[in-house]
């Protein structure tokens, strides 16, 4: 089977820590010969340093504006023209190519483009009809959850028998180790502000869904009861940059908020280990590895009661309803200043982790790519 992983390529998105974790573990899969390619002209020779070194590499050069304004409309080029004949190709990303012979599979990672339109760009909008038209020649879906294989059934109107239900695994940033934290851990942050011992971090690429604003503002009423604490915020820009600006020009507490934009993944995992409180406000998601990590490394998680988070969340994380600033407020001070409530949620946490590997993922997914091959 070939895997796009193009999104391995730059600054690392959920989409590429899953092309990673799935990538390491389906190379251990004895019945699957597994290869690797990227959609792009001048990047391409980037991803061989990037890849486990049991995967297929050869490929040729494949330009992605062309081929992909070509999949969009016709039923070629065939992906073995530039990758040599396959099995099965896996579009990671929304979008799998046409094949000669091989199936197809294409995850879709969530339907933001047609459950909140408003919160995205002109070329996440066309990803629903990229799926419907790839289903419609033959491709099988994989979500990362539950709840989004069931929004593509209803939303997509597909066949729930060419729908499948796989968990990605837990990234693995490095240096995601909860012995590093404690009453000094603000300390070791660069920026952080004068005064601060503990903080509470919030990580994803800036844009609307993440709902950044609303966590600035639940911050401003937390800080005016917890002079110790800041607010980090670690995250590339995207097209929500300019909301998050506005909320952060009108905060009380800006001198205590940090924003570090987008952090390279082992400065990630210390960042993680270090903070107090792990902060999720989005107000729709189609999976959620940042809670997961988090709980899995015994920090406690507060998050919204929205989309796939309570089916990765369960128990291990206090849930509140997107939007509702106080309640953010609220359930941010109970897990700072709530010993009980802490212990609780690091127990539970790392308890609900534990059952997200990325052998599980794998043992799926080859589940998939063999339904497919048929």
């Amino acid at each position: 089977m070939a895997l796009d992983a193009t999104p391995l390529l730059g600054a690392r998105t959920g989409v590429g820590a899953f092309c990673a974790g799935a990538l390491e573990a389906l190379v251990q899969r004895p019945e699957l010969e597994v290869a690797a390619f990227a959609v792009s002209w001048r990047r391409r020779g980037e991803l061989a340093p990037l890849l486990p070194s049991r995967v297929r590499r050869a490929q040729r050069a494949m330009p992605a504006r062309p081929l992909h304004l070509a999949w969009s409309h016709l039923p070629g080029p065939p992906v073995e023209w530039f990758i040599g004949p396959v099995d099965v190709v896996h579009g990671t990303n929304y979008v799998v190519p046409p094949t000669r012979r091989a199936g197809r599979v294409v995850t879709v990672h969530d339907l933001t483009a047609l459950r909140y339109p408003q919160l995205c760009d002109a070329s996440s909008l066309q990803f629903p009809r990229l799926v419907r038209r790839a289903v419609e020649s033959g491709a099988w879906v994989h979500t990362p959850s539950q709840f989004v294989a069931e929004e593509v059934v209803a939303e997509l109107r597909i066949d729930p028998s060419r729908v499948r239900a796989v968990h990605p695994g837990i990234p693995d940033r490095g240096g995601v180790h909860k012995s590093q934290s404690g009453p000094d851990a603000g300390a070791h942050i660069d920026p952080v502000p004068s005064g601060t011992t503990r903080y509470v971090l919030a990580v994803g690429t800036v844009e609307p869904r993440k709902d950044y604003p609303a966590l600035v503002r639940a911050f401003d009423v937390l800080a005016e009861k917890l002079d110790d604490v800041a607010l980090v915020i670690a995250g590339a820009d995207g097209w929500g940059a300019d909301e998050l600006d506005l909320a952060l020009g009108a905060s009380r507490q800006r001198a205590r908020i940090v924003r570090l934009g987008y952090v390279e993944p082992a400065r990630l995992g210390r960042l993680l280990a270090r903070a107090a409180v792990v902060a999720y406000p989005s107000v729709y998601e189609g999976f959620g590895f940042v809670p997961l990590e988090a709980m899995a490394a015994g920090i406690p998680v507060v998050a919204t009661a929205v989309g796939a988070i309570p089916e990765v969340a369960g128990d291990g994380a206090l849930l509140v309803v997107p939007g509702d600033v106080d309640a953010l407020a609220d359930a941010l001070g109970t897990a700072l200043c709530n010993e009980a409530a802490r212990s609780v949620l690091t127990e539970r946490g790392r308890r609900r982790a534990s059952s997200f590997t990325w052998e599980a993922c794998a043992a799926g997914l080859a589940d998939l790519y063999a339904a497919a091959a048929r």
